[in-house]
């Protein structure tokens, strides 16, 4: 490979929840996914190197790809089955194709995360304009987080859903930083923040 390349992100999702995998398939273009699969989130630059690897990953095994993204900067895809084993073995072919590990992709970082209570009227209406996925409602407690590289946040926000009971609002994971609006009790927010930085915190990667 290059020596420009970098594996921006590489996680494994090893049982997506409810309201993740529903948001997810409100905006992607590929395979729909569902409750309980398991999923492979990548980022790498340059971004063109994605089509080429998720080929390779879909030839390779049974696991189908829900999104295949090419932006400015960076190209990021992932891959999902019922079989854990399936995308497991996706993302082995895809590091092996690469010659990497996935120790070699960079560490998420939190680059801000803020808890914000008793969300007011006009708040809420302005985010829920923007928003894909359920609804904010006044008074409720936001937790707005952002990470790099921006693909980790489906991570964070999956594992912030097994810890909490909470409402995904949305989720953004393209671009050089990913970004999720989670609301509920100011109790099970601060649950659900914990849960998603912690989670980023213990993947192993190099400095990005």
């Amino acid at each position: 490979m290059s020596d420009n390349f970098s594996l921006r992100c590489y996680c494994f999702i090893d049982r997506m929840q409810a309201q993740f995998s529903a948001f997810v398939g409100t905006v992607t273009q590929g395979d729909l996914p569902v409750e309980g699969m398991a999923s492979l989130y990548v980022e790498m630059a340059p971004g063109n190197e994605v089509f080429r690897v998720v080929d390779i990953a879909v030839k390779a095994t049974e696991a189908k790809p829900g999104a295949q993204i090419v932006e400015r900067e960076f190209g990021m895809f992932e891959v999902h089955s019922l079989n854990q084993a399936a995308v497991l073995e996706a993302g082995q072919v895809v590091l092996d194709r690469l010659g990497l590990k996935k120790e070699d992709r960079i560490k998420p970082e939190v680059v801000s995360n803020q808890v914000i209570t008793r969300v007011d009227s006009y708040q809420a209406q302005l985010l829920n304009r923007f928003r894909r996925g359920s609804i904010l409602v006044p008074g409720e407690t936001l937790l707005v987080l952002e990470c790099a590289p921006a693909a980790y946040i489906n991570y964070a926000c999956n594992e912030a859903e097994k810890k909490a009971n909470i409402k995904i609002i949305h989720i953004s994971s393209v671009g050089r930083y990913g970004r999720m609006w989670l609301s509920g009790s100011e109790a099970e927010i601060i649950t659900a923040k914990n849960a998603a930085v912690q989670a980023l915190e213990a993947l192993e990667g190099i400095p990005g």
